[in-house]
């Protein structure tokens, strides 16, 4: 059910409109949350319902709408505000306002209409309702209904409002409201699993291992993943990194020969509401063919949706007062505009599922498909995600989550940056496991690389899954007669070569002009400069509001990012000895010298205004407290997202509004299958 108030003009008519709340929201008389009927009501209801049904024909409601007559239909039909809200005008409040989405508990439509006329009734002068009734053929047959959740959304970010009334309608919110109340606390599970398997490992000192409770999923030869659609099935190459709400880039890949496109909210994308918001509606635009020049979707390249990781909040959007959770924002809104379509053109929809951990969580993404597909009615096994294993944790459970995801499995890739971090994270106190300078050491050519990727290769051939490897970060000279042109490309070749003949089935990377020809060791000062600079400038973007930047001829973005900064605070941790002067070790002194000269010879490349400057500070002092905690904060984009930094660097202002209510029919959370 949806119940509607309009935004308030702070006019005469609009003063005794309803109740006000301590946010400055009103709204009508009688839109409160209503309480369950008990069995005696029922009965009168549906006497009542008889008799007012007269000799019309059959049925009761499927769906009530309540609206205010004839004022409220004016602002029902304003485009730029999906959400439609009552909000009084006047001194605004300091903090963000709402307009709430408040989900009624009813057993049938007639007790619903019984219970606000009554509370109508009471209500001092309150202003004309009209209710619409939907006829259904048997009354006795409708499905009671359920509290789902109250949700407040942020107002549209400035120059995005067609965007945002677009995408955030009455039915999307709905959507999400009833996806994200149905997996919240699930969510809240894994993240937990996490924290308490990291507890383990400090407490034990212990290594992680492949789990015996696990073992005849892994000793059953005989189970594999289903097969994949066509247009999965060449694999070669996808453009990896590509952040949508940067429209110039986006269009260019879509206009490529690669066979897919990893269309990011992830590591290349910083989460800003305006890029979220602009990123899903370009792919909103391009799925309609609504681009000149680009092709159809189910000629353009496969559109690889990656979705925010779990360690992501979405702070514009609260359900049951809770920020929700990022990727299930991204995912949700994605899966509801543009679902079906993709399906119905034979091109999706299809994800990168960032940052899995567990095969628990790779269940509760399966979980999240099977929930989708009967929600929008498709076949089960519509939905197909890779996987990038970029955690050790998960590169001991690689056959649990293909087997956890083996009716939606497209397979799992090698992340090797957020991979190597992973160790750091996992185990960063532990001097035997101190990474040594990732420029010149750490490749996949080295043994605990190479163990890594040959396992996930081995794994997804035997289950029938596609393997892909990592993303080529090298950028061509603009020039190409530049006399650097050949050695980038003889590079990108040497490496992609290797994982080839490993066994991978495609592999991703930066540079689409690429996409064309491409048919033990000790810490340096070089590599702690560079280091240093990565992720400095990698928070310096961050600001900004940018989720990537290029660097000495290389794309940089949060996965580069973490690698640096992990190995910065675990040289610092374990006094790291420099293989260029062993006398010197890494020390926090020798990082803020280091920090004092990397921030200089920045700022004449990257700041061209006193404000540019300014952020380019900020971002020094940031990076010098993520590498001096006592504890290692797991990931570089969960502390600035959580981080007061982040929120107040936006450009806009986070005002809120409340949302319309949303009732939702009750359904029973799908079942494991694992």
């Amino acid at each position: 059910m949806i119940a509607s108030t309009s935004q308030g003009d702070g006019d005469s008519n609009n003063q005794n409109e309803g109740t006000s709340s301590g946010h400055g929201i009103s709204t009508l008389p009688g839109m409160v949350p209503l309480a369950t009927m008990e069995a005696s009501t029922r009965s009168a209801a549906a006497t009542a319902g008889s008799a007012s049904r007269g000799g019309r024909g059959p049925g009761l409601l499927e769906q009530l709408t309540l609206m205010r007559s004839p004022s409220m239909s004016t602002a029902r039909s304003r485009k730029s505000t999906p959400m439609v809200a009552s909000v009084r005008s006047g001194k605004r409040p300091a903090q963000k306002r709402y307009v709430r989405h408040v989900l009624p508990t009813l057993e049938s439509p007639i007790t619903m209409i019984l219970k606000i006329r009554e509370r109508v009734g009471r209500s001092p002068a309150p202003p004309p309702l009209a209710v619409k009734l939907a006829s259904r053929d048997d009354s006795s047959s409708i499905a009671p209904l359920q509290t789902v959740a109250a949700v407040d959304l942020a107002l549209p970010p400035p120059g995005l409002e067609r965007e945002y009334a677009a995408l955030l309608t009455q039915d999307a919110v709905r959507f999400l409201a009833e996806l994200i109340s149905t997996f919240d606390l699930d969510v809240d599970k894994i993240l937990q699993q996490r924290i308490a398997r990291k507890v383990q490992l400090d407490l034990t000192n212990g290594l992680p291992d492949f789990s015996p409770h696990t073992a005849h999923i892994r000793k059953d030869k005989t189970w594999k993943v289903l097969p994949v659609p066509r247009r999965l099935q060449n694999r070669q190459v996808d453009i990896g990194d590509t952040a949508p709400c940067q429209t110039e880039r986006f269009l260019r890949a879509l206009g490529s020969t690669a066979q897919g496109i990893q269309v990011d909210f992830d590591d290349g994308n910083c989460p800003t509401f305006f890029n979220q918001i602009k990123g899903i509606y370009n792919i909103f635009q391009a799925v309609h063919h609504k681009f000149p020049g680009v092709p159809p979707i189910n000629e353009a390249p496969v559109l690889m949706l990656r979705p925010r990781a779990w360690n992501m909040v979405e702070h514009n959007m609260m359900v049951n007062g809770k920020q929700v959770p990022g990727p299930l924002f991204d995912y949700g809104l994605l899966m509801f505009h543009l679902g079906k379509i993709l399906y119905e053109n034979e091109s999706g929809p299809f994800f990168y599922l960032s940052k899995v951990e567990s095969y628990q969580e790779a269940r509760l993404w399966n979980n999240i498909f099977i929930w989708t597909e009967e929600k929008l009615g498709m076949p089960i096994g519509t939905i197909k995600a890779t996987v990038l294993i970029e955690s050790i944790l998960a590169s001991f459970e690689m056959e649990e989550i293909l087997y956890a995801l083996r009716d939606h499995s497209a397979g799992l890739n090698c992340g090797i940056w957020d991979y190597s971090a992973s160790f750091v994270a996992k185990f960063g106190h532990r001097a035997e496991f101190l990474l040594p300078d990732r420029s010149k050491y750490v490749n996949m050519e080295k043994l605990f690389l190479k163990s890594y990727m040959d396992l996930l290769v081995q794994t997804c051939h035997r289950r029938g899954a596609l393997a892909t490897g990592g993303m080529a970060a090298l950028l061509l000279p603009e020039d190409p007669e530049s006399h650097r042109h050949p050695s980038v490309l003889a590079a990108v070749k040497r490496l992609k070569l290797f994982e080839i003949k490993a066994g991978v089935d495609g592999f991703m990377v930066y540079d689409i002009g690429l996409v064309e020809p491409m048919q033990k060791g000790g810490v340096t000062l070089h590599g702690l400069k560079y280091n240093i600079a990565v992720g400095v400038l990698f928070i310096y973007s961050w600001l900004k509001g940018e989720g990537h930047f290029y660097y000495r001829g290389q794309v940089e973005d949060s996965a580069t990012a973490e690698i640096s900064r992990s190995q910065v605070w675990q040289w610092i941790r374990h006094q790291a000895r420099l293989e260029d002067d062993e006398r010197t070790v890494v020390s926090r002194s020798l990082v803020h010298n280091l920090v004092k000269e990397v921030k200089n010879e920045l700022q004449d490349g990257y700041c061209v205004s006193e404000r540019a400057k300014q952020l380019l500070h900020t971002a020094t002092e940031i990076f010098l407290e993520i590498v001096q905690k006592k504890d290692f904060p797991e990931f570089i984009t969960t502390y600035l997202n959580l981080d007061h930094t982040f929120l107040v660097s936006s450009s806009y202002n986070h005002s809120f509004h409340s949302t319309a209510v949303v009732t939702i029919h009750s359904t029973a959370q799908t079942k494991s299958r694992l």
